[in-house]
């Protein structure tokens, strides 16, 4: 999954960043150097997409493709940790660029100022490895799934609601697609939804340790399986998913 700038290895400085996580089991410096390798896009750096994006960055993925229209606004500032008080009116993805490189000067970034469409998504999807999904509507969670699929791109879908939240890795061929899970999904859901930032940051952590899986090649995946959680009351369940083989968007692939 990596690309040549995997093949530079790591330099002194970078194995002391990642000192403490290369020595995790069935790791190593070869997955670090994957890592580094590795381009990863993702839709939306808000609440949820913000943490995958600042997990991935510490963790030294070597190139984040990040999509994320708008100006910061008041109400971001509750769970959308890539944002500051200080950006208000000011583009998103510029506070997002900003904060990333604070962070990890080496990370390479591609900025868009554009939310995922039919339009975008398969130019995007074209540039990265691994896809993210993170964004808030079935419109973009769907273009991404159909270009991911028809790329052969693996995707780490994952959802947030109240406090609530889902997760899932799509390995297109041989999993359920998004399509598969949600046929057809309620045509009330909007942009603006009730939710506590500490939800979306747990998801965010998980969805970000799901792509470092599926790109150093360790550990098992959510692959096939769909991770659902309550914060409520702390309950957790995995279930089993399976592809739909009269699914509009994988069922023949």
């Amino acid at each position: 999954m990596a690309d040549e700038r995997g093949t530079r290895g790591l330099s002194p400085l970078e194995k002391e960043i990642y000192g403490w996580q290369i020595p995790v089991t069935a790791f190593g410096v070869e997955g670090q150097e994957r890592l580094k390798g590795a381009s990863v896009l993702v839709s939306r750096c808000g609440g949820l997409g913000g943490v995958v994006a600042y997990e991935l960055a510490a963790a030294g993925v070597g190139r984040l493709i990040l999509a994320h229209a708008g100006n910061v606004k008041p109400s971001d500032l509750n769970r959308q940790l890539l944002m500051t008080r200080d950006w208000i009116g000011k583009p998103r993805i510029d506070s997002i660029r900003r904060r990333l490189l604070e962070l990890n000067p080496d990370l390479e970034i591609h900025g868009v100022a554009e939310n995922i469409s039919p339009e975008n998504a398969n130019q995007l999807v074209s540039e990265a490895d691994l896809i993210v999904d993170a964004a808030p509507l079935f419109e973009e969670r769907y273009a991404l799934n159909e270009a991911a699929v028809r790329q052969r791109k693996p995707m780490v879908e994952c959802a947030v609601y109240e406090l609530e939240a889902h997760l899932t890795t799509i390995l297109p061929g041989e999993s359920a697609c998004l399509r598969c899970l949600y046929p057809d999904p309620s045509t009330s859901w909007t942009r603006r939804f009730p939710i506590f930032g500490a939800v979306s940051g747990s998801l965010g952590g998980m969805a970000a340790l799901e792509a470092i899986k599926v790109i150093a090649g360790f550990g098992q995946p959510l692959v096939g399986r769909l991770l659902t959680y309550d914060l409520k009351d702390f309950s957790f369940r995995t279930l089993r998913v399976r592809r739909n083989v009269d699914c509009s968007t994988c069922g023949t692939t």
